[in-house]
């Protein structure tokens, strides 16, 4: 029950961190593009080093384990490019001009600024579709967190960096439309619950079911979306805000970070 708690508080806090990106809004007359393109790289290399060198290879092994070297490498791949499509298929329901994988900055509803209803109905849309894209992910960090401690913090704080500008995306715009930075907090803040409530609802249903073969497809679907979240709204926005070069040594960084705190757990 401890390790549950343990999860559970690291799922809330990487989606909280979206209240980071609001207050960031606030303050700030100027976004910061090279140190979010190297976070946002930084926070993709952790993603992906973690999802395909640990996170697959465990799930690996629970499958194989309990079905067989093929059946449970099968299955792996399956459960793996799952939970690419399951996100994908999110993404895809989702209406461009209120997707947070669209890049945002803080000066830039501030330059070009709409008509207060259009930009409240942006915010709240943003804040509605980032909601959503945070359900699963609350899922995959808890999964993450209870299963293998060692790899939960790297892969809290690469989520938490990551949900930093998808706060912006929502402050910003409600901000600009009422001039209330409570309310502009508030919908932002509520976004990042979205995490913690995926992570709740998907424990309590799987729960019941739970043993060895439905970690293992669990860990291998978190994998997929990992990657596929790394890929498509990650290093893409890395780029958009900074150098070519910025993102891809962010990247790198966080390979090697999280390379080396693996190691560090198996000495």
């Amino acid at each position: 029950m401890e390790n549950v708690i343990i999860a559970f508080l690291l799922t809330l806090i990487a989606g909280l961190s979206t209240g980071i990106g609001s207050a960031i809004a606030f303050v700030a007359n100027h976004t910061n593009k090279k140190f979010l393109s190297v976070s946002l790289g930084f926070s993709a290399g952790v993603m992906i080093y973690v999802s395909m060198i640990e996170i697959f290879v465990k799930a690996q092994d629970y499958l194989t384990e309990e079905m067989g070297s093929r059946i449970g490498s099968l299955v792996t791949v399956v459960s793996f490019f799952g939970g690419m499509l399951l996100i994908a298929i999110i993404d895809k329901l989702i209406p461009s001009q209120e997707n947070p994988h669209e890049v945002k900055s803080v000066e830039m509803e501030r330059e070009d600024a709409p008509r207060p209803a259009k930009l409240m109905r942006m915010g709240v849309f943003t804040a509605l579709a980032i909601a959503i894209h945070n359900f699963p992910e609350g899922l995959a960090t808890f999964v993450s967190a209870l299963q293998e401690p060692s790899v939960a913090i790297p892969i809290v704080v690469a989520i938490a960096v990551h949900n930093i500008p998808e706060g912006i995306a929502v402050s910003v715009p409600i901000y600009q439309a009422t001039g209330s930075k409570i309310k502009a907090f508030r919908y932002s803040f509520l976004s990042g619950l979205a995490e913690p409530v995926g992570a709740l609802v998907g424990w309590l249903v799987l729960m019941p079911i739970m043993n060895d073969v439905v970690f293992g497809i669990l860990f291998a679907g978190v994998a997929g979306i990992m990657v596929f979240i790394s890929f498509d709204e990650l290093l893409p926005s890395a780029r958009e805000y900074g150098e070519h070069h910025l993102s891809l040594y962010g990247l790198i960084s966080g390979m090697a970070v999280m390379a080396v705190s693996l190691l560090f757990f198996l000495l």
